[in-house]
C-alpha cells in the first residue's frame, strides 16, 4: 500500500439554517449583532450578555453571490462553489466593500438567518469590521445602507485584526505591539502604541491566500497538463490549508527536497477521482445485446421523427400549390401568374404535375408512419434495423453523416463480427496516473508573502516591510513593539509561521536583543470573538457608537474612535473666498499689471 496518499475531500457547503434568536436577544435592552465582514468569509452572530455569551458565531456564510434559479444566492446556499466560481460576484475590491448591492444581499441573508424578527427595521446595535484605513466613501455608503435601509439605532466600526488583538490581550491594559494580519486578499503590518493604532505607519502588502491558491494552481497545471480541469481553486485551497507549511529557511529547505529519500518521505500524493472501469472492458454478451437494442430503438425513433418532419413540409408545400390552383380556377390570372413565377414554374400543367406527385408522396409517407408505429410493438431483437428512408430523393449531407454514424451498429448484426468477450487489461496503474505529487509546492505557494518576486510582484515581503516599519520609530519604541509581535488572520495558520517570524526578527534585531512572537488562539474567529467582547464591554459607552443623530448631523463617513477602530480623518474642504475679495484681488492685479506696463514703457 502506498504511503502519503491523500484524497480530496471536495466538501460541499451545507445551506445555513434559519435560526431562532435566543429570548435574551429581545429583552429590555437590545443585544448587539456582530458581523465580521471578511472578503472570503463573513462571520455573524449575537453578542448575548451573561456568563456564557455564546461559544461561536452562528453563521459562517461565504462572501459572494450568483444569480440564477429562483433568485440571487449567497455563500453557503450555493452548495458546490467550483462550477459557479467564475460567475460569483463579491462586494469587495481587495478588502474594501465597494458593491453595496451585494453587501445588502449579504446583510439580508445574515439578518434573516439569525432570526431578526423586528418589522421594517433591525432594532439592534451592530458592530461591523472594516478595512485598515478604510476610504471615507466606503464607510459613508455602508453607514447610509445601515441607517437608511435597515434603520439601525447605532453602529460601531472596528478593524478585524485589532479586535483579534483585543481578544488575546489582558483586559483593561494599554497594550503595545506589532500586529501582522494576513487574510485572503491582503497582508497588513499594524503598529499599536498605548492601545491605539498608529495609522501613519501602517503598511499593506497586496498578497494573501487568494494569490497563494492561484500560484499553486498554476504550478500544478504546468506540472500536470493532462489534469487541467481537475486542478481547481477549491482543491488548491484545500492543499494550502491541510498540506502546506512555511519553511524556516527557504533555501535550505529546497536543498533538502533535492534528496530522493527526503522527497519520497515528504511528498504528498493527492488522489484525484477516477473510474477504474474501462469502456467496453467488462461488457458481457447480454449487456452488448441490450446496448444494441437501445441503439436500434433510437434509430427507429430518429427515422420516425424525420418522416414526420418531411411529411409536414410536404403538406405545407401541397397546401401552397393547391392555393395557387384555386387562383386559376377563380380566374385571378394576374395573381396566378405572379405565384407561378415565385414557384419557378412555367405552365399550369407543370403545377398540376407537382400537385399529383406531392399528393402521392404525402399518402405514402402517412402509410409508412403507420407501419413504423405498428412495428415498434414487435420485438426489436427479431427485427432488422430499418434502413433510413430516402423518400425517393437524394439524401442531404446531414442524412449521410447520421447514417455513417450508425454503420458500426449494422456491422455488429453480421455473425462474423461476433467475437468472444475479452477483458482489456490497463497497461498502467490508473490510480497512480490520477495522483498529483505535491512536493516543493508545499512551501513554494505560501512563501510568496515573504518573497512576492516568486510570482512577479514588485512588492516587499513581510520581513522587509516589518523592518521598514520598525525603522520609522526610535530605538526605545522599537524595543517595546517587538516584545509583542502578534500574528492573526487565516493566512498565518501554516505550520512553521511563528518559527519563521522569529527567525526573521532574529536576523533584523540587534545582537542579544529580546523579542516575542505570539500567534492568535484562533486566527480565523478571534476577530469575531474580540468584536463580541468589545460590544459587551462598551454597550453603554456613547463615545464609541455612531448613532442615527451623529449620522444625520455629521455624515456617513463619521467615525467615533476607540481601541479597535481606525483613526478618523474628517473631510476638509478648501475655504471659498468671498466674491468681493475676489474682485478686489483681480482689480489690484490688473492695476499692478497696468502700472508695471507703464513703467516698462
Amino acid at each position: 500500500m502506498e504511503t502519503n496518499v491523500f484524497r480530496f475531500r471536495d466538501a460541499r457547503a451545507a445551506p445555513d439554517p434559519v435560526l431562532e434568536a435566543e429570548p435574551v436577544a429581545f429583552g429590555s435592552q437590545p443585544v448587539p449583532l456582530v458581523l465580521d465582514n471578511g472578503s472570503f468569509q463573513a462571520r455573524a452572530g449575537w453578542a448575548c450578555p451573561g456568563p456564557d455569551p455564546g461559544p461561536e458565531p452562528r453563521l459562517l456564510p461565504g462572501v459572494g453571490g450568483a444569480r440564477g434559479g429562483p433568485g440571487p444566492q449567497v455563500g453557503n446556499a450555493l452548495g458546490s462553489l467550483e462550477p459557479l466560481r467564475w460567475m460569483l460576484r463579491s462586494p469587495f475590491d481587495r478588502n474594501v466593500p465597494v458593491n453595496l448591492e451585494l453587501q445588502e444581499l449579504l446583510l439580508d441573508y445574515s439578518f434573516q438567518h439569525l432570526g431578526v424578527s423586528s418589522q421594517g427595521c433591525v432594532d439592534h446595535p451592530i458592530v461591523l469590521t472594516e478595512a485598515v484605513c478604510n476610504p471615507l466613501y466606503s464607510r459613508q455608503m455602508m453607514s447610509e445602507l445601515l441607517f437608511e435601509c435597515y434603520r439601525i439605532p447605532k453602529v460601531a466600526y472596528g478593524i478585524d485584526s485589532l479586535f483579534s488583538f483585543y481578544h488575546n490581550m489582558p483586559k483593561n491594559a494599554l497594550s503595545n505591539g506589532l500586529i501582522i494580519s494576513s487574510g485572503y486578499q491582503c497582508t497588513h503590518i499594524l503598529p499599536v502604541l498605548e492601545g491605539r493604532l498608529d495609522a501613519k505607519n501602517c503598511k499593506r502588502i497586496n498578497l494573501g491566500g487568494s494569490q497563494a491558491a492561484s500560484y499553486l494552481q498554476r504550478l500544478l497545471q504546468l506540472k500536470y497538463p493532462g489534469h487541467l480541469a481537475a486542478i481547481t481553486l477549491s482543491r488548491m485551497e484545500e492543499i494550502l490549508q491541510e498540506h502546506s507549511y512555511i519553511a524556516e529557511d527557504y533555501g535550505a529547505e529546497l536543498q533538502k527536497w533535492r534528496c530522493p529519500d527526503y522527497y519520497e518521505n515528504n511528498v504528498h500524493k493527492m488522489q484525484l477521482p477516477f473510474s477504474s472501469k474501462l469502456l467496453g472492458s467488462t461488457l458481457t454478451a447480454e449487456e452488448k445485446q441490450e446496448r444494441r437494442q437501445q441503439q436500434l430503438r433510437r434509430l427507429q425513433e430518429l427515422n420516425a421523427r424525420r418522416r414526420e418532419e418531411k411529411l409536414q413540409l410536404d403538406q405545407e408545400r401541397l397546401e401552397r400549390l393547391l392555393y395557387v390552383q384555386e387562383l386559376l380556377e377563380d380566374g385571378q390570372m394576374d395573381q396566378f401568374h405572379k405565384a407561378l413565377i415565385e414557384l419557378n414554374m412555367d405552365s399550369p400543367e407543370e403545377l398540376q404535375s407537382y400537385i399529383q406527385k406531392l399528393t402521392v408522396a404525402v399518402e405514402q409517407a402517412k402509410q409508412k408512419i403507420l407501419q413504423a408505429e405498428a412495428s415498434l410493438e414487435v420485438d426489436v431483437v427479431d427485427s432488422k434495423p430499418e434502413t433510413p428512408d430516402l423518400e425517393q430523393l437524394e439524401p442531404s449531407l446531414e442524412d449521410v453523416e447520421s447514417i455513417n454514424d450508425f454503420e458500426p451498429l449494422f456491422s455488429e448484426e453480421a455473425p462474423e463480427v461476433e467475437k468472444p468477450v475479452t477483458t482489456v487489461q490497463p497497461v498502467f496503474n490508473l490510480a497512480a496516473y490520477h495522483q498529483l505529487f505535491v512536493g516543493t509546492e508545499r512551501i513554494r505557494a505560501p512563501e510568496i508573502i515573504f518573497q512576492p518576486s516568486l510570482i512577479g510582484e514588485e512588492q516587499a515581503g513581510i520581513a522587509e516591510t516589518l523592518h521598514y516599519v520598525l525603522d520609522r520609530y526610535p530605538k526605545a519604541v522599537q524595543d517595546t513593539l517587538v516584545q509583542n509581535v502578534f500574528l492573526t488572520g487565516g493566512n498565518v495558520m501554516y505550520p512553521g509561521m511563528k518559527a519563521r517570524m522569529e527567525k526573521e526578527l532574529l536576523e533584523m534585531r540587534p545582537f542579544q536583543s529580546s523579542f516575542q512572537v505570539q500567534l492568535a488562539s484562533n486566527p480565523v474567529l478571534d476577530a469575531w470573538y474580540g468584536a463580541r467582547d468589545w460590544a459587551l464591554d462598551h454597550l453603554e459607552d456613547s463615545g464609541a457608537w455612531v448613532t442615527r443623530k451623529d449620522y444625520e448631523e455629521k455624515g456617513g463617513e463619521y467615525l467615533k474612535e476607540h481601541c479597535a477602530s481606525n483613526t478618523y480623518v474628517p473631510i476638509r474642504l478648501p475655504k471659498q473666498a468671498s466674491r468681493a475679495s475676489e474682485t478686489q484681488a483681480s482689480g489690484r492685479g490688473s492695476g499692478a499689471s497696468g502700472s508695471g506696463a507703464g513703467e516698462q514703457a
